[in-house]
């Protein structure tokens, strides 16, 4: 049964079933052929034995053989028979037609009442006399015992008997009418059969082929996608119980065990792209940091200790250390940001209640230059499902997401939607504003680290936020025109033990 399933087994199954089938149908067509030649022989003999005994009768009766052959009396020239017999003609002892079955060859009366009878030589259009050597020196009598004589295309065949009388030799010729329709057929049935089966064959074949063939041109393009980089392709006749479809499941498994490579060097790249980072991070922090704070004590000192006198020169002074602080604040955070980013996560997982995250988020547009011009609509149930995260972490989500869409609302306003509902397993969250929106050709970049379409941004905000949510083990996704604003999709597990 294994090799019935494969395609070799299939192949020979096919064939031998070809083989029989043409062997059946051979056997068919000549079994067919002996029956109808038999039925035909039959048949001929039949209409020969009616019209000769017919032509005999006629030798001692004053009727014409028409005549005879409609009596009552007569019982062997039937309609069958006489679909089958063209002419009759009784020959007597002078070679002449005393009589016929047809109208051709009868004796024509004259005017002055004689009977002229037409001569067997003058005859035209007889077919071919069949066994005329066995009349002896007769046969040359007869016009078409040549075959040299007669019209060869037809079909028609004639027979003599010789019938002693007391006046001499007399003959009856009898001619058969030839099917020529079933002898078309009976030569054309073979090759139509033929022609059937070499159809079924080539329509086989055809398929055969075609199944064999379909699995190739899939993996053929598979082969070209995965060269192309694309490795989440699967070949789909893997399904199949031949030697195809073996080679298909060893094909996906191939693929699949270069897709999951791939994902294990890429997340080993990133891992250890992350330490490296890390590290230097760390390093660049600490060197970093260490002069912001001593410019940011001195600065400090400066504005006690060394505050000018001069009341008008005072203004100046205060206004110029405020901005070297807020600059090195500006660093600072940037520094913040960047270790925030580098350094491994490490999550204390609680159940946290998101709304109240949010809420307590929002207090950043708020505060915003621009408050007064942006609306917040939150639609959030009071008695939402907790999620499972990190408090801090999630508040940082909420607080990027929220500074940069009232920055992407600057300077006009506009308004911030909020929602969150839960399903089966995450609470998801949509954050949309009508901003100025992103570029289509941007929106992949967003995610990515020192990516910005501002001029004053790092580039870490989206990338800390991404970076989070996967340490979370949710999703978050961005659509966004430009001109019409942006929407922020976040997806968040939900909690499965209760906070403590």
């Amino acid at each position: 049964m294994k090799f019935l399933r494969t395609f070799r087994g299939r192949l020979v199954v096919i064939l031998a079933f070809l083989l029989v089938l043409t062997l059946t149908v051979q056997f068919y067509l000549n079994y067919t052929a002996q029956a109808a030649n038999e039925h035909l022989r039959e048949l001929e003999g039949e209409a020969l034995v009616a019209g000769f005994t017919l032509g005999v009768n006629s030798l001692t009766s004053s009727d014409r053989l028409r005549d005879i052959a409609v009596s009552e009396n007569q019982t062997f020239f039937d309609e069958r028979v006489a679909n089958r017999i063209r002419d009759i003609i009784v020959i007597d002892n002078d070679w002449r037609v005393s009589d016929s079955y047809g109208e051709e060859y009868l004796p024509i009366p004259g005017d002055d009442g004689e009977i002229a009878y037409r001569k067997l030589e003058d005859l035209n259009g007889l077919p071919l006399l069949l066994n005329a050597s066995r009349l002896g020196e007769d046969a040359k009598k007869f016009p078409n015992a040549d075959r040299t004589q007669v019209d060869a295309s037809l079909d028609d065949q004639a027979h003599a008997i010789p019938i002693e009388t007391s006046v001499g030799r007399w003959y009856v010729m009898v001619i058969l009418k030839a099917d020529k329709q079933a002898i078309a057929w009976r030569a054309a049935r073979p090759l139509v059969y033929t022609l059937l089966i070499l159809i079924l064959s080539t329509v086989t074949t055809i398929g055969l082929v075609w199944h064999f063939a379909a699995p190739i041109t899939n993996m053929s393009e598979a082969a070209r996608r995965i060269s192309a980089g694309d490795l989440r392709v699967r070949v789909p006749d893997d399904h199949r119980q031949d030697e195809m479809g073996r080679l298909a499941a060893q094909f996906n498994e191939m693929t699949a065990e270069l897709e999951r490579k791939r994902d294990i060097e890429a997340k080993l790249a990133e891992a250890e792209k992350s330490a490296v980072v890390g590290r230097l991070a760390s390093a660049i922090a600490h060197e970093i940091r260490n002069p912001l704070n001593y410019i940011n004590l001195t600065l400090d000192h400066l504005r006690r200790k060394v505050a000018p006198d001069d009341i008008d020169k005072k203004p100046l002074f205060e206004k110029l250390t405020s901005q070297l602080k807020d600059e090195v604040a500006r660093i600072n955070s940037l520094v913040s940001d960047f270790l925030r980013y580098a350094r491994p996560s490490k999550v204390d997982f609680q159940p946290v209640d998101l709304r109240a995250v949010i809420v307590d988020s929002l207090r950043l547009i708020e505060a915003h230059p621009n408050a007064d011009d942006i609306k917040i609509e939150l639609s959030c149930e009071p008695t939402l499902p907790k999620v499972s995260g990190n408090v801090d972490l999630l508040g940082s989500i909420f607080n990027n997401l929220f500074i940069n869409a009232a920055q992407a609302m600057e300077p006009l306003g506009g308004t911030v939607y909020i929602s969150s509902f839960p399903d089966a397993s995450c609470i998801t969250t949509e954050i949309t504003d009508t901003g100025v929106g992103i570029a289509g050709e941007d929106l992949d970049k967003v995610f990515e680290p020192y990516f910005s379409t501002k001029e004053t941004g790092s580039g870490l905000g989206l990338a800390i936020v991404k970076k989070i949510v996967d340490d979370h083990r949710g999703s978050i996704e961005v659509s966004s025109k430009l001109g019409q604003g942006t929407k922020f999709i976040l997806k968040l597990p939900l909690s499965t033990r209760s906070p403590g």
